[in-house]
């Protein structure tokens, strides 16, 4: 075939496989739930009488199940495409496809082939849910179209980045982060455009002003040229990976190993620390060559946000939702990409083979965990302290006060550690790398998307709170479920049901509080349910140690 034995064996196996069924029940039915979960809150607080009321809500809907897809499908799409690519990187087979007969380009697409196509079976089957709009009425199939036009096109040009950036990059979570940085600027840029030219100009290149273009009723006009952009976007990015292929992954080590050996020769030997895991978080380069790109990439991405803060700052009176708006995506990448460090330094290891040697030497369970830990917070330290120094700044600049202030430091100091402690618990219990990393963006992702989703529900639709409450604990109570198969995978426990039960409830009132501007509120609701959650994950990774690792069972 065209694109070589690569996709010929994502095609014959990708469909078959049974965690892309699961995940095809799993997402179908959680759009069915949201589907639900509004009409019941739309019936408890009005009356759905007429045809017009039901066109309504039918419009409403698809402005909510819209952008929700959109950022599910760019997600799913940047993370099978990196961890794709990462896992060929980590268990040293990449080398392998590059001496055999495949091409460049065989190689380079049909890895991008075969990630996007699960994502394409995802949308195939969130179609039907889709449909259920139109049932309604105020949603024409045109609309539908162009809807899953802009979500494929978009989430089709974050896989094509996410893989170049994955054949770039030496490490799954360099790739990751760079990827995440990316596709912020790629929104960033087309916000910025919004401002200088206008909305329809933004939405020819924003996926975010795509989509909300494509639910009008005569939002056609920019379909085509959106759809140049991300083939545009798609064609540099392969094209550019196709061409510096072999570069990067053969050049270190073919023409710089002699220099590197005589190098590693003429060096003296250094001192390793008590902990040595600690040691080698930090004074080696466990996190890949070159990490200098990944601090780059995040120093603008935090350049963007100190310059949305500081024009919300120039007014008499800041705009708080300005502010949120500027500081919020950055603390989010910065959470993400803790997270993505800590679970890949654990999956790195078993990919590599080391994690058993690990394990077979002296170290001590604690001695892992918070090297491990800290060594993390200490190589992401820019993602970690620049965050907690622009919460800190908005107390000089005006827009917080001093008690605010210190509420905000510490709130964002707790969520760092929580995610940090939540990528090694997710590192430790999942034994396949493509799994742990799922879940522990995953859950992060849950946490403040699917919230906030939820949030959307409420505010968009609207009515008493009383009456929206019971579908609204319905849709909490359905995450958290998925949260606790997620995290109990091999030691399941009261104090994580607890956990598992308590985040997504207590992360809605930690953000309506936010909203509402009461800091103390967020700060005591972040410190109890995520320093609980964090001890709930911390204790059974150092405690149950050997049965997260497999080295015994639940009977020994």
């Amino acid at each position: 075939m065209l694109l070589g034995a690569v996709w010929e064996r994502e095609l014959m196996v990708a469909p078959r496989t049974r965690g892309l069924f699961v995940a095809r029940a799993v997402y179908g039915g959680t759009l069915l739930g949201i589907v639900a979960t509004c009409w019941l809150v739309v019936t408890g607080s009005q009356a759905v009488t007429t045809t017009g009321d039901a066109a309504r809500f039918g419009a409403t809907l698809l402005r909510i199940l819209g952008p929700l897809q959109l950022v599910l499908a760019m997600l799913a799409a940047a993370l099978a495409a990196v961890l794709a690519v990462g896992m060929e990187k980590d268990r040293r087979t990449l080398e392998l496809l590059l001496l055999s007969r495949l091409g460049d380009a065989q190689l380079v697409l049909g890895k991008l082939a075969g990630s996007l196509l699960r994502l394409l079976l995802l949308l195939v089957a969130a179609a039907p849910m889709f449909a259920l709009a139109g049932l309604f009425g105020g949603v024409t199939a045109p609309q539908l179209v162009r809807l899953f036009a802009v979500t494929a096109a978009a989430a089709a040009a974050a896989g094509s980045i996410a893989n170049a950036v994955a054949f770039w990059r030496d490490t799954t979570f360099q790739a990751l982060a760079i990827t995440a940085f990316m596709l912020a600027a790629w929104l960033a840029a087309g916000e910025a455009l919004v401002v200088a030219q206008g909305p329809e100009a933004g939405a020819v290149v924003s996926p975010a002003r795509a989509v909300f273009a494509a639910l009008e009723p005569q939002g056609g006009r920019t379909l085509a040229p959106f759809v140049a952009v991300c083939g545009a976007a798609i064609a540099a990015s392969s094209g550019l990976a196709v061409a510096r292929v072999r570069h990067w992954n053969t050049a270190g080590t073919s023409q710089h190993q002699p220099a590197a050996a005589t190098t590693a020769l003429r060096r003296p030997a250094r001192t390793v620390w008590s902990n040595p895991v600690l040691w080698r978080e930090v004074r080696t380069r466990a996190h890949g060559r070159a990490m200098v790109v990944v601090r780059a990439a995040w120093l603008a991405l935090f350049a963007v946000a100190v310059a949305g803060v500081a024009a919300a700052a120039r007014g008499p009176r800041p705009d708080r939702v300005a502010v949120a708006a500027a500081v919020v995506p950055m603390v989010l990448a910065s959470l993400l990409a803790v997270a993505a460090m800590t679970v890949t330094s654990v999956t790195t290891e078993r990919d590599r083979g080391t994690f058993d040697l690990l394990l077979a030497s002296d170290l001590r369970p604690a001695e892992f965990v918070w090297g491990k830990l800290l060594g993390v917070l200490a190589a992401a330290r820019e993602m970690v302290v620049l965050p907690l120094l622009l919460c800190a700044a908005l107390v000089p600049l005006g827009i917080a006060t001093p008690e605010q202030g210190v509420y905000l430091v510490l709130g964002l100091a707790i969520l760092t550690f929580f995610v940090a402690v939540l990528g090694l618990y997710a590192g430790l219990s999942h034994t396949a790398s493509r799994g742990a990393i799922a879940v522990a963006l995953g859950v992060v992702a849950f946490l403040f998307v699917g919230v906030a989703t939820a949030m959307r529900i409420m505010v968009a639709f609207g009515g008493s709170f009383e009456l929206q409450l019971a579908p609204f604990l319905a849709a909490i109570v359905g995450g958290a479920v998925g949260l606790y198969a997620a995290l109990s995978a091999r030691n399941p426990s009261p104090a994580v049901g607890w956990t598992s039960a308590l985040l997504p409830a207590l992360t809605f009132v930690a953000i309506t509080g936010f909203l509402q501007g009461s800091t103390l509120q967020v700060f005591l609701v972040v410190a109890v349910a995520y320093g609980f959650a964090t001890l709930a994950l911390l204790v059974p990774a150092i405690g149950a140690f050997d049965l997260l690792t497999g080295r015994a069972t639940t009977g020994e």
